[in-house]
């Protein structure tokens, strides 16, 4: 086997697309920046008992795992960057109020979450803080929207579900943890037959309900189906109506429900959603509700606070993105002359790309379009277009 041969599903990224990924994370952080959202950067290695706490017990599976030669003790590389910014907000800022808080940073996976996948995403995210409203989810929503704007993606189905549903079906049920996940497992691929089986001896209205939710998917007609189908219980209305006031406000041409999907099950506590857009084979970002993500990170109960959020594969988008323009750039040529060093350095001072041709070579850069040049007229240097 070749020394320099990658680990599976790792791999490097070359100019043009390293080229896209950066000017995309750039535009998103802009955008984030511009609703308020300040930039925070966790590190890639803590100590493993942080990184697992809370919510990120379930990435246990999903994260590297190596020992401190410093300190002995047990190290880990983050598989996801949500819990991180959770310590940040909880146990560094100690605010009262709202935060807002972005990042973006590779994490490791030990294994891919889809064929092909790779196991280094380049994780882009928004979090809001301190607020449990409507609000707050609704604002986190449109941010995510906008970033697969600006992304220049087409345009995008949300699909979108609440976990407090389920939750409120199964309320005060006497429910094995192997049972309930079945039940979770069922749903989530509609198996109506083996979710019979497993409720069949739930008390009647939780039974009706959980067996309904399987068809439960659609348009927003499907709101109302739901309030007919399902126990008339206030957390389930007051879900739908969360529902259906975000469909409302949101900024997008298609929107659909799918009351079943209990994907991250464990670690949303309310709304959740996806965004679908043509071309890519699963969702280009996903994001919701966490409330008390933070708790576990803080001295005292006050830091309990509501969290909503999304994350996004810089990787995974630029894939499904539309081709950059290549950018404009001055080719000069090579020389000592004081007064052609100091063009290109006022050029360059000025924002331009200018890419002196060493001697003995041709331009033989595939990232820059050099439609410019800088020749000598008289005694003065000036830049030129090429000609066509």
């Amino acid at each position: 086997m070749s020394a320099w041969l990658l680990p599976d599903s790792i791999a490097d990224v070359l100019p043009s697309e390293a080229r896209h990924i950066e000017e995309l994370r750039r535009h998103l952080l802009d955008t984030a920046c511009s609703y308020g959202y300040e930039l925070v950067m966790p590190p890639l290695l803590e100590h493993l008992d942080s990184l697992l706490t809370g919510t990120g017990e379930a990435l246990d599976l999903q994260t590297f795992k190596l020992v401190d030669q410093l300190s002995g003790r047990s190290l880990g590389l983050r598989a996801d960057t949500t819990p991180q910014v959770a310590r940040i907000d909880a146990h560094l800022l100690g605010r009262t109020g709202v935060a807002r808080l972005c990042y973006c940073g590779p994490v490791a996976h030990t294994r891919p979450d889809r064929a092909l996948g790779t196991r280094e995403p380049l994780q882009l995210g928004a979090e809001l803080f301190g607020h449990a409203g409507a609000e707050a989810d609704l604002e986190i929503m449109q941010l995510a929207l906008d970033c697969l704007q600006v992304a220049e993606l087409p345009p995008a189905l949300v699909d979108m579900a609440d976990v407090r549903i389920v939750r409120a079906l199964m309320a005060g049920l006497p429910v094995e943890a192997s049972v309930l996940q079945a039940v979770h497992t069922a749903l989530a691929i509609k198996d109506v037959a083996s979710l019979r089986e497993l409720t069949a001896n739930f008390p009647k209205a939780a039974r009706d309900g959980l067996l309904a939710l399987p068809q439960l998917y659609g348009d927003v007609a499907v709101l109302d189906e739901a309030a007919k189908a399902l126990p008339d219980l206030t957390a389930i209305r007051q879900s739908l109506d969360h529902l259906r006031w975000l469909a409302q406000r949101l900024n997008v041409g298609r929107i659909g429900f799918d009351l079943a999907d209990l994907r991250g099950y464990a670690y949303y506590s309310g709304v959740r959603f996806a965004a679908y857009v043509e071309g890519a084979s699963d969702a280009v970002v996903r994001g919701g509700r966490y409330d008390g993500v933070g708790a576990v990170f803080a001295h005292d109960s006050d830091r309990d606070r509501p969290a909503v959020g999304f994350s996004l594969d810089l990787k995974a988008l630029v894939r499904v993105a539309a081709p950059r323009a290549l950018k404009p750039a001055i080719r000069a040529p090579w020389g000592d002359e004081p007064a052609l060093a100091e063009a290109v350095a006022g050029l360059r001072r000025a924002g331009e790309t200018v890419i002196r041709v060493l001697p003995g070579h041709d331009s033989e850069i595939d990232e820059f379009a050099c439609d410019r040049q800088l020749v000598k007229v008289g005694e003065h240097w000036q830049v030129q277009a090429v000609a066509a």
